[in-house]
């Protein structure tokens, strides 16, 4: 890769690190995960990571054991080798919304609960109410989503990994 090449890469992943920071994800925890994705392999060890995004190797394990923890990253070792080596989950977007529609489904039921108990009558029972139906809303939505990106795949001849 040339030194151009290499700031460009750079330049991206701190942008596309900032995104998700403002997004709500740790800032650093971002940047490694930037650096993974706009890898060539989607994955990388601990001293690539540190030397890529210039940090030490005490940030690059925290923000692995919080990729790790959201399940957006998994730990390999490379054969032969002591070393770990990190890497991106396989259509890991497709899992994330999949494992969302199962929070929105929870959050419905809670919801849906509260509303009961705080009086359907009540303007707090209705709220909670409206808000369930909304969840409830989002996730029909999110399921037909996920099938048309799926037949999406297919016809391209990349299937997804049924979830």
């Amino acid at each position: 890769m040339t030194t151009t090449n290499e700031e460009a890469v750079s330049r991206f992943v701190e942008r596309f690190a900032a995104e998700l920071t403002e997004a709500g994800m740790q800032r650093m925890a971002a940047r490694v995960f930037a650096a993974l994705l706009a890898s060539e392999t989607a994955s990388m060890t601990s001293a690539e990571l540190a030397e890529q995004l210039r940090i030490s190797p005490a940030a690059v394990s925290g923000a692995v054991r919080y990729l790790t923890q959201v399940n957006m990253v998994s730990r390999e070792r490379d054969p032969g080798t002591r070393r770990d080596r990190y890497v991106l989950h396989n259509e890991l977007w497709y899992e994330t919304f999949t494992r969302r529609d199962q929070i929105l489904t929870r959050w419905e039921k809670v919801l849906r609960d509260g509303s009961e108990i705080l009086g359907p009558d009540t303007a707090a029972g209705t709220r909670t109410a409206d808000t369930a139906e909304f969840f409830e809303f989002l996730q029909q939505e999110m399921l037909g989503m996920m099938d048309r990106w799926r037949a999406h795949r297919e016809a391209k001849g990349e299937p997804l990994p049924r979830a």
